[in-house]
């Protein structure tokens, strides 16, 4: 790759990437959602205290000139909710807040990155299933501004898998490989597992059944009532029934299925818990969950729902299906005696989102595929090959109208 084909890429990337921000930016304000940020820099103690959080492994440290141990942001739920737990122990309306913000952590490497940008969301002060329907609504919502792609929502619950773990009194080594076999859909080592463990009959079946639980949400609902084994269990899918009714409401029931298996890392997530898939990439480019005894840790009882989109699988994922072309600027060349002239009609171009790139002629060297070139008597705009002239500002706009119809002029506001 040359050198100019590598930054033409890096500009078709930055493009899309700002694309797509903009896109979901724009989704979460229609859901009444406030933008807010957190600091790059937290204390290293917020996350080694805070239970089932980041590896601390997984987390990247510095130390500050007063020798004090501070942390790359590896997460952003965290630190939010810790600065709404500082300024209320409950609260009496709901708020709703969206952010888009780099993380860092050591298990980005797969491609020598430790970094990467999170788009997401945090709703604190309701539970109940309309909430949660309308966090997963408005995240399917936003999946769909993004253009005619293929994606799954998988939705699941950390409570019913928990309920379950409760009757197997594993150490915590059993119970993370179980985790891992579940997640992983790993029948071939969850067998002989179970049959170590010497389990009850009915115990051991319905840990077999979990990783099998997906699909249709009124299948798996059928299915995992008949291994509930306690009323825990049993009210939990009893929610996310009420949720899906909800969903169907916002026709978003097609975009959805139930993944019991689903068992997120992040402890932290008390109920349910969802994550989304689009074709072409094999990680989810969407995860997240509710965490209601998060606010707990930090001495208040507040419950919330989020989610964050990884905005390099979004890039990754739109890539797959579109090809961009290069924006391409409008370029005027002018002769010195018209230069106030051009600088004028800049302006106006600009104003309109257009960009510009004014230029004396006699200092131009390249070939502009749009091109207006003012002179003493005349003014003109060449496109394609072809040269038309004009004579006002409003006949130039209806010109340009006819060349932006193909995309391939440089309108910011598009």
């Amino acid at each position: 790759m040359s050198t100019l084909d590598y930054y033409d890429s890096n500009i078709l990337n930055f493009a899309k990437r700002n694309d797509i921000i903009s896109t979901l930016y724009h989704r979460f304000l229609t859901y009444g959602y406030q933008q807010i940020r957190t600091s790059t820099f937290e204390s290293y103690d917020l996350y080694s205290t805070v239970t089932g959080t980041i590896p601390q492994d997984e987390m990247i440290k510095v130390i500050d000139p007063s020798g004090k141990v501070l942390v790359l942001r590896p997460d952003v739920t965290i630190p939010i909710t810790q600065e709404i737990a500082a300024k209320n122990t409950s609260l009496q309306n709901a708020k709703r807040y969206f952010y888009v913000l780099d993380v860092f952590r050591q298990s980005f490497g797969d491609n020598g990155s430790k970094e990467r940008t999170q788009a997401g969301i945090e709703y604190f002060g309701e539970k109940s299933a309309a909430a949660d329907a309308e966090v997963i609504a408005l995240a399917i919502h936003a999946l769909r501004d993004l253009g005619d792609y293929t994606f799954k929502i998988e939705i699941g619950h950390a409570g019913f898998f928990k309920h379950l773990a409760s009757h197997l009194n594993l150490n915590d080594t059993d119970f993370e490989r179980l985790r891992q076999y579940i997640q992983a859909k790993n029948m071939t080592e969850i067998v002989p597992f179970l049959q170590n463990l010497q389990l009850d009959k009915d115990i051991a079946t319905a840990v077999r059944q979990i990783p099998i639980l997906y699909g249709d949400p009124d299948h798996v609902l059928k299915q995992a009532k008949s291994i509930a084994l306690n009323d825990d269990m049993l009210a939990e899918l009893d929610h996310l029934h009420d949720v899906y009714q909800v969903l169907k409401g916002y026709g978003m029931e097609n975009s959805v299925v139930f993944d019991l298996g689903l068992i997120n890392h992040m402890n932290y997530y008390s109920d349910i818990i969802f994550q989304g898939f689009m074709e072409n990439v094999s990680r989810p480019v969407l995860m997240g969950g509710r965490y209601d005894s998060l606010a707990e840790q930090f001495g208040a009882s507040i419950p919330a729902i989020g989610f964050a989109y990884d905005i390099e699988g979004l890039l990754d994922a739109t890539k797959t299906k579109q090809v961009i072309t290069l924006p391409q600027p409008i370029v005027i060349n002018y002769e010195k005696n018209t230069e106030n002239s051009a600088l004028h009609l800049a302006n106006e171009l600009r104003q309109e989102h257009y960009e510009v790139i004014v230029e004396e002629t006699e200092k131009s060297a390249a070939t502009p595929d749009f091109h207006i070139q003012i002179n003493q008597q005349t003014k003109s705009f060449t496109h394609n090959g072809h040269m038309t002239e004009f004579k006002t500002s409003e006949e130039l706009f209806t010109l340009l109208k006819e060349a932006t119809a193909d995309g391939s002029i440089n309108n910011c506001s598009s």
